[in-house]
């Protein structure tokens, strides 16, 4: 539900009903514009009468939501959200490349690609310690070393380190040593998970699922957002269809549909989507012009050989010439990379 209340209202006529709404039960989340101010009500609306709300003087009109998500609702917030980690903004005016390997595989390897990647233009640095694969048999990721080389890698290039998480258990170790903390597809409606990274202020990556609709990613997103933690980056990886040329389907208009909905920032993996490392230029391409945030592209100086994801991995030289490709795109869009 939200309240729209009269142009000019006094703040203490807002607070006094603001005290009201809450007295009933309910989260107030106010929305100030340049003259309009709206009151967003969480929880159990069910307790407020809508005639009792359009009888104060005050309120304009009272507008139900049909979604159920509410914090990551454009309508209780219409301006963009920016998540800031470690000063590099996604949301804003200049997009966000997070590029780097899928697996941490030696120190050699993750600060040697990481050197890379900065100097073509990446600002943040993706690398899995731990690796959730579908084979018990597969590489599983170097697990907490992997997390150590990811620090070393940092303190050498200054690359904020994005890496995923797979249990509550590790929350204290990722809010320490983490800076953008992913939850992987398989874990986007991991609840148990959603609610204790909640309570932390790290911001979050949460990956769309396999075959989520967007009312479900962003559902996921409000059980972060509902304990309090508003950081929260969507990243659209692919669904699960029919087609199995590619490893999924990229939805890339799940971007201008979750912009629509929501005011979180939105970034796109075409290298998860696809599978097949000569579709990720043409489709990160097609990702920035559709008014995606940002883009994860898995990089890797040796594909062949690499321990997980080869196959969708580009070399540092094919990164460098995409991001080029990528600049008059952003700028065609008042955007800079």
């Amino acid at each position: 539900m939200v309240v729209i209340m009269k142009r000019g209202t006094a703040q203490a006529e807002i607070d006094k009903l603001t005290n009201e709404l809450i007295a009933k039960g309910v989260e107030v989340s106010p929305v100030v514009g340049t003259d309009l101010v709206i009151l967003g009500l969480v929880g159990d609306t069910t307790k407020i009468d809508d005639n009792w709300l359009e009888a104060n003087r005050n309120v304009e009109r009272v507008q139900h939501i049909s979604e159920p998500f509410k914090k990551a609702n454009r309508m209780f917030h219409p301006e963009d959200t920016v998540v800031d980690v470690c000063g590099q903004k996604i949301g804003g005016k200049r997009l966000a490349v997070i590029a780097g390997p899928c697996s941490v595989e030696s120190e050699e390897q993750i600060c040697g690609i990481a050197q890379e990647v900065k100097e073509l233009g990446a600002n943040l640095l993706r690398g899995g310690a731990f690796k959730p694969r579908t084979s018990p048999y597969a590489f599983q990721g170097l697990k907490y070393q992997g997390l150590e080389l990811l620090k070393k890698a940092k303190e050498k290039t200054g690359l904020p380190i994005v890496t995923e998480i797979m249990a509550p258990h590790d929350i204290e170790v990722f809010e320490r040593d983490v800076d953008l903390i992913q939850v992987g597809a398989r874990n986007m409606q991991n609840f148990d998970l959603l609610r204790e990274l909640g309570h932390i202020r790290k911001p979050i990556l949460l990956k769309r699922g396999l075959s989520a609709t967007i009312e479900e990613w962003l559902m996921s997103a409000e059980y972060i957002m509902a304990g309090g933690n508003e950081n929260v980056v969507l990243c659209e990886r692919g669904i699960r269809t029919f087609e199995t040329y590619t490893r999924n389907t990229l939805d890339l208009s799940a971007i201008p549909a979750v912009k629509k909905l929501s005011h979180l920032p939105v970034v796109v993996d075409p290298s998860h989507a696809t599978g097949k490392w000569w579709m990720v230029e043409s489709l990160a391409r097609a990702a920035v012009a559709v008014g995606a945030d940002g883009l994860i592209i898995e990089v890797h100086n040796d594909p062949a050989n690499a321990l997980c994801d080869g196959q969708q991995s580009i070399k540092p030289k094919v990164f460098g010439e995409l991001m080029e490709q990528l600049r008059p795109i952003a700028q065609a869009l008042g955007r800079e990379l």
